[in-house]
Formats: C-alpha cells, structure tokens, sequence
C-alpha cells in the first residue's frame, strides 16, 4: 500500500514503548500482573518555540539533544513499572548515573579507542592524516557493530529488541493508513528507514568525511609541538566537539530518506544501516505489539485533535495533550484499534 509520511516515530524501552508526536508523547509498558501502565505528556520542542532554530543541520542538533532528554525520561518511567518488585525498579539517581556511564562508555568506545588502535597502527595523525582518518573510521565502525552484536546476546537486551520491532511495525501500519491491530501489525517488517540504528550508522559514515577535513597538523604547529601524546589529545578533542555538526548532518540525511524510501538512490545509502536492524530488532509477540499500539494511539489522538483544531473545528480536550499530566492506567482489555483513513 502508499506509504503517507509522518513524523511519528518512537523507541523500545524497558517492557514497553514510547510513540512521540508533534504535540504530546507517551509511553506504555507491560506490568508484572499483565496489565498496561500509560503515561503522556505535552511537548514543545524548542524548535516550536524559536523559528531560527529550524534551520537545516542545527534542527537536528538541537531534535538530537531533545531526543536524548526524552529518552532519558521514558526510561524512567519503564524502568518504574516494569519491575516486578520495588527492589527491580531503578529510582532516578541510578537511572541518571547509568546514563552518564553510558555516555562515558560510548566515549570510550568508539572515539577514544579506536583513535589509540590506529596510532598504533598508522602512527600519528599528521604523518598519513587521509589513511590515518579511514582506519579510525573503520575501526569505530567494526567497534559499534561487536558493541551490538555483544549486548544482543543478552537475554533482557533481546526482549527491549523484540518491543523495538513492535514499535517498527506500528508505524508500519499507521503509514499505510492500516487498523492498528495486532495481526495486520505483524505482516510488517521490524527495519524501518527512520530507525535510530541507521542514525548511529549514518552518523559514523558521514564522521569519517568530516574528520578528514581536520587539520589536526596544523592545530598541533599553533601548539609549536609534534609530540605524540598531544597529536592524539587534538584528533580526539576534535572528534568531541565536532559531534554536534555530524549530527546534525545524518540527521538531514535520514530527514530525507524519510520523506522518499523508495527512491533507488535513497535504499543503497540506508541499506547498511536496514541490515545493521537486524541486530536490534526482534520479532515481537502480540502482547508487545499491543503495547505499541496503546502508546501510538495516545499520540494519533493528540494529532488528531490539534488537526481538526487547525481546521477551524470545536473538539474536547484529548488525553494531556493539553494539560500535560500523566494520563490513568488502563488495562490490556481496555485498548481498542484505531482506524486510520
């Protein structure tokens, strides 16, 4: 069926799944009794809020930003609900800490290593800067694919994998304009053009052109020093701080993919990352695509709602999408499909 562009999209947390919209987000998990907690919440992103900052390449820097922070915050509330006892729920301190070690780590990982490895490797950045620039590239790469490849043996990793495959597949259907049902749900694929995993993947290949534009020789001769030690501190410092940009660029690039998927041009620049969601999704059973589909119906409310406001329509309050309070739980039997025209 045509695929009808939106700007939905989401991501799987702990037990569950969270749906972002223009207007509101929500999150649903999967209790231990079975049961679906829910929680939506009103958003304006800066980006609404100040027109400048909608411009090509910053938008994404700051939709990156914003993204994260959201992130942060729907894994709180997974991380809340989804345990079968308060002992197995996280409180905010050790949500906060795990999520600086996992900046820390991804740091570590795939900037700071794979820098070290090609010193050895290569020798310094200023003696061979274009060979010197693939193999870090290279390196990060091969790095990010064993990281995933590693935590997809994990058992509990796999189930948050099988919720992001639920997620996929919602807005799979939502695109086609399909029922939000289950069994109409699973005829979609898990890998999605839009999906974070081919971001990061993105983000690396478009690393390697823009970091071999650093004149790293010419930074360390304003130091008035070669030394070793200090040539790698710049080129690592550099690939820091230039983050933002590289960001900001894949996400114009998937930005785009986005709006033409069936451009030729547009399936052999994300078929690496297509295949690389293979690793990070799973096949989901019902039950989590159900919880998709109670998050995404929140979300399509809201939009619903603040379409028909646009056009001039009276329409009652929906959900938070203007109050911006946490919405009441609802059980699995509550939820009903929504037709979508």
């Amino acid at each position: 069926m045509p695929v009808k562009h939106t700007h939905i999209g989401g991501q799987a947390v702990l037990e569950g799944v969270m749906m972002r919209g223009r207007h509101n987000w929500a999150v649903a998990i999967r209790k231990s009794d079975g049961d679906i907690y829910v929680e939506e919440h009103a958003l304006r992103t800066a980006v609404s809020r100040h027109p400048k900052l909608a411009k090509p390449v910053i938008r994404g820097v700051v939709g990156l930003y914003e993204s994260l922070v959201l992130a942060m915050k729907a894994f709180a509330v997974s991380a809340e609900h989804a345990g079968e006892t308060e002992e197995e729920q996280l409180s905010s301190k050790e949500i906060a800490l795990s999520m600086t070690l996992g900046v820390g780590l991804a740091v570590l990982l795939f900037i700071v290593v794979p820098a070290l490895l090609t010193n050895l490797m290569v020798g310094q950045a200023t003696e061979r800067p274009f060979t010197w620039n693939v193999v870090d590239g290279v390196l990060r790469v091969v790095a990010f694919f064993a990281y995933i490849w590693a935590i997809s043996r994990i058992k509990d990793i796999q189930r948050v994998f099988a919720y992001h495959g639920a997620e996929h597949k919602t807005i799979h259907a939502y695109e086609r304009g399909l029922p939000l049902d289950a069994e109409i749900i699973q005829r979609h694929q898990t890998m999605h053009v839009r999906c974070g995993t081919s971001f990061l993947l993105m983000v690396m290949v478009i690393a390697i052109l823009v970091f071999s534009l650093i004149p790293v020789k010419a930074v360390t001769a304003l130091l008035g020093t070669d030394h070793r030690a200090i040539t790698l501190i710049v080129a690592i410092s550099f690939r820091i701080l230039l983050l933002p940009l590289i960001a900001g660029l894949a996400y114009e690039v998937i930005k785009w993919a986005g709006k033409a998927p069936d451009n030729p041009f547009v399936k052999v620049v994300l078929w690496p990352g297509l295949q690389l969601q293979r690793m990070t999704t799973r096949e989901p059973d019902d039950d989590m695509v159900e919880v998709a589909v109670v998050a995404m119906q929140r979300v399509i409310a809201c939009e619903e709602r603040e379409e028909a406001l646009a056009r001039g329509k009276t329409v009652p309050e929906v959900g938070t999408c203007d109050a911006g309070l946490p919405a009441d739980e609802v059980a699995a039997d509550d939820v009903e499909p929504v037709i979508l025209s």
